[in-house]
């Protein structure tokens, strides 16, 4: 999976996930990407900071940014354009990435090492387990899985 930082036309800002670059513009084309705050979908990736690999870090160079998956969640009910923006990403991840269930930590780790077909792919692991890819460098991403949309 790669993270875009996305912008409308209207200069909204807000992010997506896709399988990789080529599955964004093929739905960026079609106009299947669209803004959460004004339904455009004259939609294109904006700037985004580089991420600071472990190694980095470990030498003190610096401190890279909480990832979406740490920050704090907010209270109260999730808005319903929230909810129907998740389900049409969870709906996505499903579509172009392989589900590996509880097996996500080895797989994600042999595919980092080159010696798995490099994919999309998702599934579960336990928090010790996510530590464990983070402090070796290894990329991905924890998204709210929200219910399928009805339909």
């Amino acid at each position: 999976m790669i993270h875009y930082a996305l912008r409308c036309e209207a200069e909204h800002g807000f992010e997506g996930w896709f399988k990789d670059s080529a599955a964004f513009e093929k739905m960026a084309r079609r106009g299947l990407v669209e803004c959460p705050h004004c339904g455009s979908t004259k939609v294109e990736r904006a700037l985004m900071a580089p991420a600071i690999g472990a190694e980095a870090k470990a030498k003190g160079r610096s401190k890279p940014a909480p990832k979406p998956a740490e920050a704090k969640a907010a209270t109260g009910p999730m808005p319903a354009q929230m909810v129907a923006m998740l389900q049409r990403l969870r709906a996505e991840v499903e579509k172009n990435c392989d589900y590996v269930g509880p097996r996500f930590a080895d797989e994600a780790r042999k595919i980092h090492e080159g010696e798995a077909e490099a994919r999309g792919i998702y599934g579960e692991a336990t928090a010790e387990e996510a530590e464990a890819l983070k402090e070796d460098g290894i990329g991905f991403e924890t998204i709210p899985w929200v219910k399928r949309a009805e339909g």
